[in-house]
This record gives structure tokens, sequence and C-alpha cells, in this order.
């Protein structure tokens, strides 16, 4: 695609700015932000790479204009403005657009914070007791902490529920005053944008399932929207040069005809609301999926569960209604599709948040037509890291949160590297190496490059693991890498190399016990792979996240399943947005958990198994047994090699690697040559 050709690049008139291109950086809860809220150098280097990479637009997700717990952006001090003030500064240098998505939180900042608070002094208190070898005193504090952050926990849920029915006007003015105050320092800090973060507070305010209030803000939609447009007359007024949009959650539904969200508008509420926030002066509707439903899946879908561009349909008629520009969010994962979307008229800016995690010279690319790096949707490395406080990160890309330290090195000198074995983490190695400027061959015994990923691509719902694979075939050759397949690398072409990457990967483990060898006992490989079909009453032993994939396969090619498990559950690891996904498949297929369960035996017709907290003996029956106990990695002999060898991915320690661990190992490897 030309600059000419490419709709994503051409640009669009914002309020009374001009962004230019139609590529933008949705708000996403990165945990890069220091413990003050303040933009620290990881944020700062974050951002300022997708400035460099040519995004137009970035909003920073969740800047909470008062002094929350939650460990999001916080803009509700001057002291703050610098550093907000030294990031716009950098992005302007990039001709990028800098936006802060106010929210405000669903519950009682003041009150629950008090509580933190006072449970955190009791706690100090406590450890200067004991330290004072006052075991009494440290006894006493340590039991006031504890129930003062129980009773803030037991406040917070509670207000998740009733805040936006029980908050008294006096509050909402409060937080309304609040939000115009950060709007203003988001003005005096150089931001070019506000935008309203329309669920949360205000979307439980606009729900018709979450407000219950019986005044002038409940009831009728009228009502149950004055809040927000009460907040959007506040911003303008507190900083009238800056571009207003608005975040509006719609209320979707499901496939099965369930509603999708709680907080936000349902789609015919929502398309009047967007008419009105037109004449209360935004200036960009950005719809996107209505949250408050208690899984992060249902806002930012994992691979597999949701249609491409879901939140389309209800983002193209709210264009129609309106003249001012409307973004879409939700699996626009490819630039193709950015493209369709635009040329058909559906809505006019792009969110690419997770894609842009995944390569954030997505606007560069399109311009110089080099393959782009297309995520997963898998939420491994982003979404799950949201949820469990860590900050954010692609599986796929190594620099992610450390974008100040690490890139990819320029060549020192010519050499030539040989790569041994194209799993992900020697196609990484490769890529890495060649970018570098060096002459790169890999090898591998295969008839195709990918590895375990054309097995991790079989189960139900994970087909879109595919494009890790597919970006390689692309990128590679126009690389100069040399792929030679179904054959080995000799002593002597390694010898000739000046450097050797060893990814020769892993192999399936088999469970050591009587019966193992009978034919009825197979691998999830060689099911996966196609090489061994089963059928009938299937045990899947093992039900980490190979198990319960293998099983969900099996459950498709109409087997019944049973998973014997040593540990007390199943699918430990996986995804909180896609176990509730697993559960549910299971639960309708009736597939039999055997968790805390041992295997002793294997016979023709059954399994002799121990549950191991309970000392039990049990039978399990079945046709065939499927092992999915683990992987080991495959060694490689050093003998004769005469050049520097380093190991990759799985065959590079005791412990075999996850595809984000794989690609790490590839990139630093080839990066330190």
């Amino acid at each position: 695609m030309s600059q000419e050709k490419s709709l994503l690049l051409q640009p669009l008139k914002v309020g009374n700015q001009i962004l230019k291109n139609r590529i933008m950086f949705p708000p996403l809860t990165t945990g890069y932000e220091e413990r003050d809220g303040s933009i620290g150098e990881r944020s700062f280097h974050f951002y300022q790479r997708l400035a460099k990479g040519g995004v137009s637009y970035i909003v920073i997700g969740d800047v909470a204009p008062v002094n929350t717990a939650s460990p999001t952006p916080k803009l509700c001090d001057d002291s703050q403005i610098p550093s907000f003030q030294r990031l716009a500064d950098a992005l302007h240098q990039y001709d990028c657009k800098l936006a802060l998505q106010i929210f405000h939180p669903e519950y009682d900042v003041p009150g629950v914070g008090k509580m933190i608070m006072g449970s955190m002094a009791a706690a100090r208190a406590a450890e200067a007791a004991k330290a004072d070898g006052d075991m009494e005193l440290f006894k006493i504090k340590m039991t006031e902490s504890n129930q003062m952050r129980g009773q803030a926990y037991e406040k917070l849920k509670h207000d998740m529920l009733y805040f936006v029915t029980e908050a008294t006007i006096e509050q909402l003015m409060e937080i309304k005053h609040a939000i115009a105050a950060c709007a203003k320092r988001a003005e005096k800090a150089g931001a070019d944008a506000i935008e309203v973060h329309g669920d949360r507070l205000l979307g439980s305010l606009c729900s018709t399932f979450i407000n219950h209030r019986k005044d002038a803000y409940g009831g009728s939609f009228e009502n149950r929207i004055r809040y927000a447009l009460e907040v959007v007359e506040a911003i303008k007024e507190a900083a009238p040069n800056l571009i207003l949009e608005y975040k509006l959650p719609v209320i979707m539904t499901n496939s099965d005809g369930s509603l999708r969200g709680k907080g936000g508008l349902l789609p015919e509420e929502a398309k009047s609301f967007a008419v009105l926030l037109e004449k209360a002066g935004v200036d960009m509707v950005q719809v996107a999926q209505a949250n408050h439903t208690g899984n992060m899946g249902d806002t930012i879908p994992p691979m597999g569960t949701m249609p491409y561009n879901w939140t389309l349909p209800i983002a193209e008629e709210i264009k129609q209604l309106l003249s001012i520009p409307v973004a879409t969010v939700g699996r626009v994962v490819t630039v193709e599709a950015g493209e369709e979307i635009l040329q058909e008229k559906k809505a006019d800016m792009i969110g690419y948040g997770r894609s842009l995690l995944t390569d954030p010279d997505i606007a560069h690319k399109v311009e110089t037509k080099e393959p782009i790096r297309t995520c997963l949707n898998c939420n491994k490395g982003c979404v799950d890291a949201i949820q469990n406080r860590r900050y954010i990160s692609c599986i796929l890309n190594a620099e992610n949160g450390d974008e100040a330290t690490i890139s990819i090195r320029p060549k020192e000198g010519e050499k030539k590297v040989v790569v041994i074995g194209a799993g992900i983490a020697g196609l990484e190695a490769a890529r890495v190496a060649a970018k570098r400027g060096y002459q790169v061959t890999i090898y591998d015994t295969a008839q195709k490059i990918g590895g375990q990923i054309l097995l991790a691509a079989v189960p139900p719902r994970k087909s879109e693991i595919l494009r890790a694979v597919e970006y390689y075939e692309k990128i590679l050759p126009r690389l100069g890498v040399t792929i030679c397949l179904e054959q080995t690398c000799s002593i002597e072409k390694i010898n000739q190399a000046d450097q050797v990457i060893v990814a020769v990967g892993a192999e399936n483990v088999i469970l050591k016990v009587p019966g193992a060898e009978r034919e009825n006992v197979v691998s999830s490989w060689d099911v996966l792979s196609g090489k061994k079909k089963v059928s009938g009453r299937c045990a899947v032993i093992g039900g980490g996240l190979v198990g319960t994939e293998t099983a969900e396969y099996l459950l498709e090619q109409g087997c019944t399943v049973s998973i014997v498990e040593m540990l007390d559950k199943v699918a430990i690891g996986e995804s909180s947005t896609i176990l509730p996904i697993i559960m549910e498949d299971f639960k309708i297929h009736q597939v039999e958990q055997y968790v805390n369960t041992k295997v002793v035996e294997i016979l023709t017709d059954r399994i002799k198994a121990v549950r191991t907290d309970t000392q039990e003996n049990i039978e399990i029956p079945c046709d065939y047994v499927v092992m999915a106990v683990g992987s080991r990695k495959v060694s490689f002999s050093l003998d004769g090699i005469t050049v520097p060898v380093q190991f990759v991915g799985d065959c590079a320690g005791e412990k075999t690697a996850s595809i984000a661990e794989a690609i790490r190992s590839g990139y630093q490897a080839a990066n330190e040559i």
C-alpha cells in the first residue's frame, strides 16, 4: 500500500486539530506508571515508542482525577503535571497527539482510601512495636490493620454494586469538579485531548441494570445520561482548547441472545446519546463494548471467542447519525480490516490496541509494505497481566515495557549465523540476527516452520495462533534468511558459521507407569498432529494447558473425555478470559475431572488410579489414553562443534519455555552476537 492509496495514512480533522493518520492507540491499562500515578521512565519510553512507530493519537487509559488506591495513572495534583508535560513534548516531536482518558471508579474513593491508609498506618505501627520488642502491641496493631483492610475490601465490594445508586448529589458534584480540574491540569501539561471514560462511574449511571436511583440522575433515559452530559460540559469549560472525545460503552448481544455488559447503554439508547454528545460539543465518539461483567474477556475477548470487529455494526449505525468522527475498537486485528472499514465509511478512526503492543510500527509498515507482526488475541501477556497487577506486554514482542533498554542492535562486523530449529524461538533469533545485518540460515528436519505452534493451533478457537508463524513466513525471506527444511545441519556446515543458535525444542513426555506401552496409549502431540486417531472414551492424563486443549479437541471429534490431573484443579496458568469458556465447554460435554489423582496402571479398557488426598483407589473407564503430562527439552550434542553456541527456547534450560519466554530468549541470543 502506498501512502496515496492507504486510507489509514490519511489525515483526520478532530475538533480544532488535525491527526496525521487514522491509527489510534486506544486506552489500555499498562501498569507502567509510577506508584504515585505519574509518568515514569517505563511509561514514557513505551508511549514514545508508539509515537516513533507512526501512531497519530495515543490515549493514556484510566487517568484518575482523584488519589485512588488503584494502580493507575493519576493527575489529581499539580505536582504530577511535569511528568505528563514531558511525555506530551516527546510525542509532539513525532506529530503524535496525546489524550488522557479521565475516569472515576464506581466506588467511594475517599472512604475506601481512608480505610486502606488506616490499615497501612496500623501495619507500620505494628512493625515499629515489633522492632522495639513489644510483641503484645505488635499483635494488637496487626489485628487492627487486618480488620481495617477487610472492612475496606468489604466496602469496595459493596460500592461496586450500590455506590452508583447510593452516592449523594454532593459526592457526584465533587467528582465532577475533580474531573474538570484534572482536564485543566491536562491542558497545562500540553495534552491535546481528553477522552471521557464513559464506562465505570459514568457508564453505571447511564445503565438501567446498575442505576436504581430515584432522583434526577436515575430512572428515565434523560435522567440517567444527565450526569455524563454535565461532566462533558464541565470539561469543556475547564479545558476549552482540547479535543473532547467520549468513549461510548454499548451493551451488545451475544450469539445466544444474552446481553454482553451491564454498564453503558443498550444500542438504541446509545445512538440517541451519541447525538446528544455531539450537540454538547464532543469532537469524537469512540464506540466500545460495555463493561461490568466480571470478565475482561467480554471487553477484550481472546482469540476465537468473538467475531472480528464485533463492535463495528453499532459504530456504523452511530456514524450515520453524526457529523463528527467515530472511532472503532474491538478485534480490528489487521491493517486490511482497518482499510476496509475506512473504505466502506463505517468509521473514521481505527483503534489498534493489542495490535500495537505486538507491532508498534504498524503505521510505518503500511507505508513501506514491510510485513507486520500481527496480534494473536491470546490475552496471555496483556489482559492476564492487567488482571494480575503486572505490567502489560505482548508474548510476541520482547521489547514491551523495556523500550528504554531493549532494541535491536546494529551488527558487529560480517558474520554468518546458523539457527538449528525453526520453532518460534529459532525463528525469532533468525529475524533479529538478520535485522542486525548478519547472514542467517535456518535448518529444521520438519516440512514446515513453526514447531509446536502448529500443534497449538489445532484445538478449538486456537487457529489464530498461526499468525505468529505466518509473520516469519513473510519477513524472513524479505530479510534474506535461507530456510532449509527437511534436513539436518552437518558439523562441517556448523563450523563454517561464526555463531550457532540451537533451538531444537522439546518432545512430548510419556508417563512411566505399567501399561504405558499399550497400543491404546497415545501422546497428545500425535493426536493434535493427526498422526494418531482416537475415538470413544478418552482419558487425558494431564490437566495442564496442553491437556485441557487436547480434551477440547477430542470433544470436537465426538469423543467422551475424562481428565486425570495430579494437582487440585485443571488448566492452571490458563488465561482468566479463556478459562470460563473451557469450563463451560467441559460442563456441556460432561467432562469428568479427576483432580488430586495419580495414575497407577493403564489397562485395555480402564485406568487404575488413586486419590492423593484420600488415598481412595478408583478406576476410570476408557478406550484410549492420551498422554499430556508435559514435555522435556531435546538434547543436542556439542561434539565436534568449534564455534560459539547459544541455546534458546525449550532446549535452553531444564524447564520448557512458554511462547513469551521462547521469543525473548531467541531475541536476546541474536541481539548479543
